[in-house]
């Protein structure tokens, strides 16, 4: 039976590159955020309802994801609106990602706000990516169009990261590429010796 290990944590933790830690040792990753991009894209399966919600978010085919912030923050009820549409299209291509990958001891969901939507019932254990918050700080500000306001108001909408980690199952420190590497490689070998 395949082992669901839900893997998130706050903006700037180290999630992609520690879900990256996972693909290089040939876990599937399925990344909400990726398949949220795919959803919106020419002929994905959330371009004809959130169109139907939102008709200026609809550009060439796709959902522009400019317009659609535009559209959130000129109306703060829209975003409630969005995840209702959007939450159980992804949740049927998570699903079925799963269901491709049925013959895997792990599949590792990769989905950023997973306690704050409830998700972590439907995982068979969480990690939770983590570093101090000066590093984390750093390491949001370095990207492009990011500032103080932004992310202050990122992490206004993010479950603090001290209740992520009392929650966890495992904790994956990201201080060093060397420290995550380690920390997946034990709870590979925890989910592979519980099989």
């Amino acid at each position: 039976m395949t082992f669901r290990l839900g893997l998130t944590g706050s903006i700037g933790m180290g999630k992609s590159a520690t879900a990256q830690i996972f693909r290089d040792l040939g876990h599937p990753v399925w990344d909400a955020d990726q398949a949220v991009h795919r959803l919106y894209a020419p002929g994905g399966a959330a371009v004809g309802p959130v169109a139907a919600a939102f008709p200026p978010a609809l550009r060439d085919g796709g959902i522009d994801r400019e317009a659609l912030k535009a559209v959130i923050a000129d109306d703060p009820a829209a975003l409630d609106r969005l995840s209702a549409i959007v939450h159980p299209i992804a949740a049927a291509d998570r699903e079925a990602y799963i269901a491709r990958h049925a013959d895997a001891p792990l599949v590792v969901l990769d989905i950023p706000l997973l306690y704050e939507n409830g998700y972590q019932a439907l995982m068979d254990g969480v990690a939770v990516v983590s570093t101090d918050a000066d590093t984390q700080r750093r390491r949001v500000l370095a990207r492009p169009g990011m500032t103080d306001d932004l992310l202050a108001l990122i992490l206004s909408r993010q479950m603090p990261d001290a209740d992520k980690r009392a929650r966890a199952d495992w904790i994956i420190p990201t201080d060093s590429p060397q420290a995550a590497r380690r920390a997946v490689d034990h709870i590979v070998k925890e989910i592979a010796a519980r099989a």
